[in-house]
């Protein structure tokens, strides 16, 4: 295995062409420095020095003959370091972000078109799945954040940032439902209706779900999809009532095209949270990207 430390020893020592100047440059003992060319030497099988009155000399088959390949790994290595420090002060590099389409659509599309105006150096990549497919792709490292929908499980690998965005989940209808928009429903008489369900596996649901069972009530939908619009559409069309955020419906029940049909009791308030790795070190460009999403909540 490359011994780093041996060859920034073997470079300083060349540099300075001596043993003292080269343990004063890298602040260690003179022994100390003899010692780690004595074992860089016994590594490779080869006398790097040629020891003179003068000084330490390279020597030609030896020393002479990688001098230039190990000035050029330690300058790429240097070159390295400052570009990670560059990243850590300043909104450079990628960020990859994952959510749903929804969260993209609804939350994040505006914060991210004027951070990238903000910081145009700044790439971003846009990485779209559920939120549990996005979980398991930040855990993977195939994305830096993910903002999901709650509640989630508890993961331990995880740190989990809540309240992005609030989620007050309604129950929607189209015009035909309008008269029984204009009343306070029991949640319970919503068996008697076509209801329209995002699918099992989905946050959405089993929140709904958990809901529903804690008042004994068994809910058999009529329909399960797996998307949003789609919900929004099919209501629409009169195919019946959909479960869906009000923040996602908004422009519908401007244009009269949905109606809230409220309920006793309400659907619980859920909301958007924002995951990172454990312990994760983030670049400033992501640091930066957080502030930005926060700054308003």
């Amino acid at each position: 295995m490359v011994n780093l430390d041996l060859y920034r020893v073997f470079y300083t020592v060349a540099k300075c062409g001596s043993l003292t100047k080269a343990a004063e440059e890298l602040y260690i003992s003179q022994p100390a420095v003899s010692q780690s060319i004595k074992q860089l030497e016994n590594q490779l099988g080869i006398s790097l020095f040629n020891r003179t009155h003068r000084g330490m000399e390279l020597s030609a088959q030896g020393g002479k003959a990688i001098f230039k390949k190990v000035e050029r790994a330690l300058g790429l290595l240097s070159e390295a370091e400052d570009y990670l420090s560059q990243m850590k002060m300043s909104a450079v590099g990628t960020i990859r972000i994952g959510a749903s389409d929804t969260i993209f659509e609804y939350f994040l599309a505006d914060k991210i078109v004027q951070f990238h105006e903000k910081f145009p150096a700044v790439k971003i990549d846009l990485i779209a799945d559920f939120t549990p497919n996005i979980i398991e792709k930040l855990k993977a490292d195939k994305c830096d954040v993910a903002f999901v929908n709650l509640p989630i499980e508890v993961d331990s690998d995880l740190t989990l940032h809540g309240n992005c965005m609030r989620l007050n989940d309604i129950f929607i209808g189209n015009e035909a439902y309008k008269e029984l928009s204009q009343t306070v429903l029991p949640v319970s008489q919503l068996k008697q209706y076509p209801l329209i369900l995002m699918d099992p596996d989905t946050v959405a649901r089993r929140s709904f779900d958990n809901f529903m069972d804690s008042f004994g009530i068994k809910i058999d939908p009529t329909m399960e999809i797996g998307g949003w619009e789609l919900m929004k559409r099919l209501v629409v069309q009169g195919m019946g009532i959909g479960v869906i955020p009000r923040e996602y419906a908004a422009q519908g029940l401007a244009d009269g095209s949905l109606v809230e049909i409220k309920t006793d009791p309400e659907l619980p308030v859920r909301s958007v949270g924002m995951l990172l790795p454990k312990d994760a070190h983030g670049s400033f460009a992501l640091r930066s990207f957080i502030e930005y999403v926060y700054k308003d909540f």
